[in-house]
């Protein structure tokens, strides 16, 4: 049997199951406790996913948990992410990072002091859509990348999530909850961001819920909700971007690149699957293009898994989903209301490394 990584999960709510079932794909991760703050919750998951229920502290203190999978609320994962650092475990979390990039900072200085390793949420650049998106690139078909779009818009996830209000407060909103999604993918295709210039503003104070669980509750708005702007990357190219929660309905493609010799359509970049289109000057018209990688289905796990490898390999293999990566987009999310508030362009401090490409011909619950 191929070595494990056992991992404890923190955190049992909405998305927690996606990381259990992921966890079962890959064969490299085996799921040891599970805790969450609502011992009901953290029960059920270990009775339904036949793992131990433990609290927090019980599961830091586990020898047999080397991984932390942090899953909870935005507002306290740089708390458990230290908790668990300083417990001489590995961390993946959650997108974001954390909500401050100076307690982004602090994470990844006390990893490095303790020569412990971090990865962050989104994996989903590493599921077949994206991974065949990097490929058309890296082998030219579009010649210099120049420029593109990013469009995130919706109207809010207060119809249909049964705990709509922390989307609307510090540390979370369009920017922090999908933007990762976007900016991540970005720079998974065309490296770091180098400048981004950007406007922020709000349609509404309050809210209306009208999830089943919720119904009429008014949700106070603590953020902004729609963002705007151009982000300059060290390649050269010029991204223009627009991540809201105040529209009903428009038509542009979630991702899109322009290069000097032909354009792509990217998918959803919080799918692992997803339509791709590409155009070129040779064929002249939008064709659909065949995935070059595997994990087109859900495979959230993905990046705790890689992660897991680079346990495993003593320092001789990096992962993809990092916290460098995620450090960086936490500053580039943060960067559009620093933009917006002093009307000047904001240049990017990090500058982490591009995550390479997975290779091709990967055996199912390999990387």
């Amino acid at each position: 049997m191929a070595k494990q990584i056992g991992i404890g999960i923190i955190g049992c709510g909405n998305i927690s199951q996606a990381y259990f079932n992921g966890a079962k794909l890959f064969e490299v991760l085996k799921v040891v406790s599970c805790a969450d703050l609502k011992t009901e919750l953290a029960e059920a998951k270990a009775l339904e996913n036949g793992c131990k229920a433990q609290t927090v502290d019980e599961l830091l203190a586990n020898p047999d948990v080397q991984l932390v999978i942090n899953l909870t609320i935005p507002a306290v994962h740089a708390k458990i992410s230290l908790a668990a650092l300083n417990a001489g475990k590995h961390v993946h979390s959650e997108k974001p990072l954390s909500v401050s990039l100076k307690d982004g900072q602090k994470i990844m200085e006390t990893a490095k002091a303790k020569g412990l390793l971090v990865g962050c949420a989104p994996d989903t650049f590493m599921g077949g859509g994206f991974q065949t998106c990097r490929k058309l690139v890296d082998d030219g078909w579009l010649g210099k990348v120049v420029g593109g779009t990013a469009f995130m818009m919706s109207r809010g996830p207060e119809s249909w999530h049964p705990n709509p209000a922390f989307f609307y407060e510090t540390g979370a909103g369009p920017m922090f909850d999908m933007g990762p999604y976007y900016i991540t993918a970005l720079v998974h295709l065309l490296g770091p961001v180098k400048r981004v210039s950007a406007i922020t503003t709000k349609a509404f104070d309050q809210r209306i819920a009208t999830c089943k669980e919720q119904f009429g509750k008014l949700l106070p708005v603590e953020i902004p909700t729609h963002y705007s702007g151009s982000l300059e990357f060290h390649s050269g190219a010029v991204i223009t971007a627009t991540i809201s929660f105040d529209v009903y309905a428009h038509g542009h493609s979630p991702i899109e690149l322009y290069g000097t010799e032909g354009s792509l359509k990217a998918p959803d970049p919080n799918t692992f699957g997803g339509p791709i289109q590409m155009w070129t000057s040779s064929t002249k018209e939008w064709q659909t293009q065949a995935f070059s990688h595997r994990y087109l289905m859900n495979s959230r796990s993905i990046g705790a898994a890689d992660l897991a490898y680079a346990i495993l390999s003593n320092g001789k293999r990096k992962h993809r989903a990092s916290g460098a990566l995620a450090l960086h987009a936490l500053e580039v999310m943060h960067s559009f209301e620093q933009s917006s508030k002093t009307g000047k362009s904001i240049v990017i401090q990090s500058r982490p490394e591009q995550p390479q490409a997975l290779p091709l011909g990967l055996i199912e619950g390999r990387l």
